[in-house]
């Protein structure tokens, strides 16, 4: 039961006060309407009639009517009440190459760790969170894209991210030689396309709870794009697939892994050397697909730098939770008030008859 005017409770203060008056009067003897009588130890052994002892009852009856009158102008309220909440999310497909040359090695906390674990480590931080500059997105929609030669749908876009973890660490770079290339374009055309199709997605996601309407409404959409090399193979350039993108209202924010000719380091019989696993970052064309898609084109050389990057993608790109509040009441302050017309009739009865004074 919910009270819309709880401060009408306040008047229950006075009735001590009302109390603490009636009974210190009867105590003292203060009534109207005396009678004397010379001796009343006769009357003191006859005992104490009904009458007597309901003596008080009127004065208590008073008390609980004014009870049940501050109970009816609380306004006592019964009904229901329900609290939608209705997130407004982003939808992200993230793209990491997994080329070899994705296997050189950068800072990362403190050691050297290859491209492409890093990419994957901070993947993760952006999504859950690391209890530093990354919140993580709760309220997003995230999928997972990887790619060399060929481009996989690695996780598809769903709002459970718990088991993205399972998914991202079984990925590794390309091992054979024909899976081995850099194909932007066709990862792109691929995470636009399930981005285009989101919709679908949630809706599928939400049915499969037992909600017939989805609580979710997609706000924007948006690819990250990790790579460290430029377009080797795949049927599609990376600018058609910007172009795809644009149409469909994507953004591409642009990450280059590296910047410098990509280098790997390996141990040989003559000491660890350096060997070149691509033809170097084409910053050029990744500028290009951000400012075609209204994105943005960013560098990451270190550890540090891919965390900055995906802060300010994080800040970019803002989620949001609405309530939806329905409110639906009934007054209830009726049967206090008539109980406490019925109880002050009683008491008018009982004070004209049975419990009547005199004088």
């Amino acid at each position: 039961m919910n009270f819309a005017t709880p401060w009408a409770f306040l008047l229950l203060l006075l009735l001590p006060i009302i109390i603490y008056r009636y009974f210190s009067k009867s105590a003292l003897g203060v009534r109207t309407g005396k009678i004397q009588f010379s001796s009343t130890q006769l009357a003191g052994l006859a005992g104490s009639s009904l009458r007597q002892r309901l003596i008080h009852l009127p004065f208590l009856l008073r008390i609980l009517v004014l009870v049940l009158l501050i109970i009816g102008l609380a306004r006592p309220q019964l009904g229901m009440e329900k609290v939608f909440d209705i997130s407004k999310g982003v939808a992200i497909e993230v793209v990491v190459d997994r080329s070899s040359s994705m296997g050189a090695e950068m800072k990362f906390d403190g050691q050297r760790l290859n491209r492409l674990e890093a990419a994957k480590q901070v993947f993760l931080e952006f999504v859950q969170g690391n209890k530093g500059d990354l919140q993580g997105r709760p309220n997003d929609l995230i999928g997972l894209i990887t790619f060399a030669r060929y481009a996989d749908t690695t996780c598809p876009l769903t709002l459970a991210h718990g088991p993205l973890t399972e998914f991202i660490e079984p990925v590794q770079l390309v091992k054979r030689k024909p899976e081995d290339g850099t194909a932007i374009g066709d990862a792109l055309a691929l995470a636009a396309a399930r981005l285009q199709t989101a919709e679908e997605t949630i809706k599928k996601q939400s049915l499969s709870i037992g909600s017939d309407e989805p609580s979710y409404e997609i706000k924007s959409k948006i690819i990250i794009l990790l790579t460290d090399g430029e377009q080797t193979a795949g049927k599609r350039t990376p600018l058609q697939a910007a172009e795809l993108a644009n149409q469909w209202g994507i953004r591409i924010y642009a990450i280059g892994i590296g910047g410098q000719e990509a280098m790997m380091q390996i141990k040989t019989l003559f000491g660890t050397q350096f060997i070149p696993t691509g033809r170097g970052l084409d910053r050029q064309t990744l500028k290009k697909l951000a400012d075609t898609t209204g994105g943005l084109f960013r560098m990451a050389e270190d550890g540090d730098a891919l965390r900055s990057i995906y802060k300010e993608i994080d800040e970019l790109e803002k989620s949001e939770i609405e309530s939806v509040r329905y409110v639906d009441y009934q007054e209830h302050f009726t049967p206090f008030a008539l109980l406490a017309l019925i109880l002050l009739a009683l008491d008018v009865i009982l004070r004209c008859t049975f419990l009547r004074r005199l004088p």
